[in-house]
């Protein structure tokens, strides 16, 4: 199954908020420090470590 970039973000953002309650600035932090290296050269450097 293939899931949007987008909505996988939404989706974990929004239950690391309900779950962790961490402060609303660091949810934005990492998930716009995640769209963003998922898009530039590290995004296959991560890619295979994660994997």
């Amino acid at each position: 199954m293939d899931v949007p970039l987008w909505l996988a973000l939404l989706v974990v953002g929004f239950l690391g908020i309900k779950l962790i309650r961490p402060p609303w600035w660091l949810v934005a932090v990492l998930l716009l420090g995640g769209y963003l290296v998922a898009d530039s050269i590290l995004g296959p450097a991560v890619d295979t470590i994660v994997k």
